[in-house]
C-alpha cells in the first residue's frame, strides 16, 4: 500500500479522531481520501493540514508522527536538497501516480513538496482543507517571485484556538502546474 491510499484514511494508521498538538490543542483529521477526491493537490493539502499544521514547531514529533504513519525516510542527498542542505529529515509520503515529501527542519519548520500541482488546485485544496480542519485564515501576500518569474506566492496567517501558524504555498506559474510547496511555521 502506498503512503496514501485511494479510499480509507489519509495514511494507514492514521486515526480517524483529531490530531493532538503539541501544545494541547487539536487539529481534526484531514479529508478521507477516496477516488473522488485522490486529486495531487487535494493529497498535497490533506498532508500538510494533517502533518504540518499539527506539528508545526514539534520536530520531534513530527518525526514520530511519520514514523508511527509508515513514512519512509528519503536518502540523506535527497533531504539535503529539499531542506536545502538545512539539518532536518525527509519522508517519503508518495501515492502512486505523483511524488510527495514530508519535510521537517531542525528548527521546527514543516513542509510538504510535490512534483505535480497546478495553482489553482493548490489555493482550492489548502483552503478547503484549512476551513475543514477549524483553522481561520487570511491571505497576506499573493505575488509572484521577483527574481525566478515562474514561482507563484501566497503567504497565509493562519489561527485555530491558541495556535498561530505563517503558511507559505509556492507553486509554478503555470496552469498546467508543475512542483509546489507547502510551508508552516509556528507563529
Amino acid at each position: 500500500m502506498t503512503a496514501l491510499g485511494s479510499t480509507g484514511p489519509a495514511f494507514p494508521g492514521a486515526a480517524a479522531a483529531p490530531v493532538p498538538t503539541p501544545r494541547g490543542g487539536m487539529i481534526p483529521a484531514p479529508v478521507v481520501m477516496t477516488a473522488d477526491t485522490a486529486r495531487p493537490a487535494t493529497q498535497f493539502a490533506g498532508l500538510f493540514v494533517q502533518a504540518c499544521m499539527a506539528f508545526a514547531g514539534d520536530a520531534a514529533g513530527l518525526r514520530g508522527w511519520a514514523a508511527k504513519t509508515g513514512l519512509p525516510a528519503l536518502p540523506d542527498q535527497v533531504a539535503a536538497v529539499l531542506l536545502h542542505n538545512a539539518p532536518g529529515r525527509a519522508f517519503d509520503a508518495s501515492p502512486a501516480g505523483t511524488k510527495l515529501a514530508l519535510v521537517s527542519s531542525d528548527d521546527g519548520i514543516c513542509a510538504v513538496v510535490t512534483d505535480r500541482a497546478a495553482q489553482a488546485a493548490v489555493t482550492e485544496s489548502l483552503e478547503a482543507a484549512l476551513t475543514q480542519a477549524g483553522v481561520a485564515f487570511r491571505l497576506a501576500i499573493d505575488r509572484d517571485d521577483t527574481r525566478t518569474r515562474p514561482l507563484h506566492f501566497r503567504e497565509y496567517l493562519a489561527t485555530r484556538t491558541s495556535r498561530s501558524w505563517r503558511i507559505l504555498a509556492a507553486t509554478v506559474n503555470d496552469p498546467v502546474g508543475g512542483q509546489a510547496m507547502l510551508t508552516a511555521a509556528p507563529e
